[in-house]
């Protein structure tokens, strides 16, 4: 069996996967980027406003050098207080989903996990909902959110701990437990909460937006957004070694334990701060890991990198869609299940024979 001789020879090159790549792998991740900056500059233009782009790029430069204003001082406002802010929300929402995504199918070594898996969304959910109930303001949302987040994950790791055997298995088994612990609260707050008023406010929330993103919630956001990111880029090599399973990943030096530890935790960060400044949007860390194997295959050196650019530029489309279809702008969680269930079909479809 093949796993078996790869535990008879625990050779250092067995930590590179069998994969499929480009040859150039620095250009897919050019094109990727060119992608998204096109598709941010349509989002920048686009809207119940419309704006031409060589307006939007004398609006920049307006701001860093001194131009005439030829233009109406709304225009301004729309693009620096309402238009970026969401764009950025976007970009650093889609990217984070995504390389969660892509780190816990490594882990879990399973492509069917997504970051939502060990309760986040849920316990996030809860609390703000909470938030809605006894407050309505944006901070204490936004604060109960983040730390109901966390706390959730904190119990089904500790739930987890108290089972010697197949960890991962018993990790995700308690975030089931933990998960739908939360979610009966959460119901309980939807059932108790004023059906006039914080009701739908809570199940508007619910469905995910960027509608609420302002420029202060970028200010506390990027950074925990940033340092979560950059902690799983910096260990991508090290999944690869822990998606080859725990008893190879030791015999080639791997700490296994400790390095899960890390990564779970800066993907729990990640979910927590989406979900705190955009509601629950799902399908983006399952479905755009799947689309990084195609490009790529499984080297998590490339597929992290690869994921965020296509989790940004994915959830930066869904948000021109969610505003632009429409008179009232649709829920994006709700966009995102539409277009994101045909296509991860399609992707198993396409990738039968293996992940």
């Amino acid at each position: 069996m093949d796993n078996a001789a790869s535990r008879r020879n625990p050779d250092p090159s067995a930590a590179e996967p069998e994969r499929r790549t480009t040859p150039y792998p620095f250009m897919l991740h050019g094109i990727l980027l060119c992608v998204l900056l096109c598709i941010s500059v349509v989002s920048l233009m686009l809207g119940r406003i419309s704006i031409p782009p060589g307006e939007v790029i004398r609006i920049f430069v307006s701001r860093f050098a001194s131009i005439d204003q030829t233009w109406p001082s709304t225009l301004t406002s729309v693009i620096w207080d309402v238009r970026l802010p969401r764009l950025i929300a976007g970009i650093l929402v889609g990217s984070g989903l995504a390389v969660s995504g892509s780190a816990f199918q490594g882990i879990f070594r399973n492509p069917l996990v997504s970051p939502h898996i060990l309760g986040v969304a849920s316990g996030a959910g809860f609390g703000a909902a909470l938030g809605i109930l006894l407050s309505g303001n944006i901070f204490v949302i936004q604060t109960l959110s983040f730390v109901f987040g966390i706390i959730t994950v904190m119990l089904t790791y500790t739930l987890s701990r108290t089972y010697r055997s197949s960890q991962m298995l018993v990790l995700v088994l308690s975030g089931i437990i933990v998960g739908g612990f939360f979610s009966a609260l959460l119901s309980m707050v939807k059932y108790i909460a004023d059906p006039m008023n914080k009701m739908p406010a809570i199940i508007f929330w619910l469905l995910g937006s960027l509608n609420n993103v302002s420029n202060r919630d970028l200010v506390v956001a990027t950074p925990v957004f940033a340092s979560g990111i950059i902690g799983i880029v910096l260990l991508r090599w090290r999944i690869n070694l822990l998606a080859m399973g725990d008893d190879e990943a030791r015999s080639l030096g791997v700490n296994t334990t400790t390095i899960r530890r890390i990564i779970i935790l800066c993907a729990t960060i990640i979910t927590a701060t989406a979900v705190c400044i955009s509601g629950i949007i799902g399908w983006i860390g399952l479905v755009i890991p799947h689309m990084g194997r195609i490009l790529v295959g499984p080297d998590h050196r490339l597929l992290i990198p690869v994921s965020a650019l296509l989790g940004a530029s994915f959830l930066v489309l869904v948000d021109l869609f969610s505003r632009t279809l429409l008179i009232t702008e649709i829920p994006i969680g709700i966009l995102t299940a539409l277009v994101g269930a045909p296509i991860f079909a399609y992707l198993l479809h396409k990738n039968r024979s293996g992940w």
